[in-house]
């Protein structure tokens, strides 16, 4: 579930009567997700400039290949500030830009791995770019799949012709209708403290699918660094809404919601790198062993779990629904 700046109201603004703070707030979130949208085009548009006319080769074209993984990388962290925004908002856009391998071929199997129909996205192109680095896991997860194609360079000038014209393009085209679409519409932030309360169930749904080689950036990865950019972007969305917060008298809701993400950053800043650390083999979320919660993946999830439990008072989530209370925001529907 993507509940990350959740935006559910799109109609022209809420009903009933609003303050200035909450008008302000409304125009600062759009803003926020603004931005966003034109870091995603701009890291989309210099990935496909970067990608080679020719074959692939992982020696000869290693720096064009460097360049796309970093722009790839810039894309991502874009999308994940605002994917709860992007999936509500626009959810056909949003399954073209985002679905996983796993979820595109549930519906069809797709043998074409360039030309931008079936599987597509970010992570379509996730797959290619790093075909020559996949986890063994990843690739016995995938491989079970129905309609699975092992992932791979482009072989030919065709084949990269089409990764460059068909794959990269279709993304740079959905993210150009997101941004012509976004600019017009008119919001109702109150739904998007909401969705950064519902991130936090994300963070734990992500950890719990890597253990099978499902996790969300499988190939580069990058899960790690998307679920640190969940957590940034709920950090950046709960600090539009402080100064309404503060008016509202919830100066101490909001010291202990900031003192909750600082927890939260610490749990991730002792982790290196990218990636999340090693699924423990003996792994089990309904019940870890005490060993297993002595590992790094371990320690990882019950910082996380902690903070997400409603019923624990001074945890993230149980303080954003004070704040939430405190405003007089409404339960998301289920």
């Amino acid at each position: 579930m993507k509940h990350l700046l959740i935006l559910a109201t799109l109609a022209l603004a809420a009903c009933g009567s609003t303050s200035h703070r909450e008008t302000q707030t409304t125009a600062e979130v759009k803003q926020y997700i603004q931005r966003s949208l034109d870091a995603l085009h701009a890291a989309s548009v210099a990935l496909k400039t970067a990608a080679p006319d020719h074959a692939w080769s992982a020696s000869s074209d290693a720096a064009a290949i460097a360049t796309m993984k970093a722009e790839w990388k810039k894309a991502r962290i874009a999308y994940e500030s605002i994917e709860g925004a992007i999936a509500v908002l626009f959810p056909e856009l949003d399954v073209s830009t985002d679905e996983r391998y796993d979820g595109f071929l549930a519906e069809k199997a797709d043998p074409e791995l360039f030309d931008g129909e079936g599987v597509t996205g970010v992570h379509a192109i996730e797959r290619i770019l790093y075909a020559d680095s996949i986890p063994p896991q990843v690739v016995n997860f995938e491989s079970g799949l129905t309609g699975y194609q092992a992932a791979a360079f482009p072989a030919d000038t065709t084949q990269a012709q089409d990764f460059k014209n068909k794959l990269c393009a279709r993304l740079v085209a959905d993210i150009d209708a997101m941004r012509s679409q976004f600019t017009p519409l008119a919001l109702d932030a109150s739904t998007a403290f909401r969705g950064v309360i519902g991130s936090m169930g994300e963070q734990i749904e992500k950890l719990e699918k890597s253990a099978t080689g499902e996790e969300e950036s499988r190939y580069a990865q990058f899960t790690l660094e998307d679920m640190r950019t969940n957590v940034a972007a709920g950090v950046a969305t709960f600090n539009l809404f402080v100064p309404w917060l503060e008016d509202a008298g919830g100066t101490a809701q909001r010291d202990a919601v900031k003192a909750a993400f600082a927890r939260v950053d610490t749990a991730y800043a002792r982790l290196p790198g990218e990636a999340l650390p090693p699924v423990p083999t003996t792994w089990s979320s309904a019940h870890p062993s005490q060993a297993d919660l002595a590992t790094d993946f371990g320690k990882l999830y019950s910082a996380l779990q902690a903070e997400a439990d409603p019923t624990a008072p001074s945890s993230l989530v149980a303080q954003m629904n004070a704040c939430a209370d405190l405003l007089k925001i409404p339960q998301l529907p289920q």
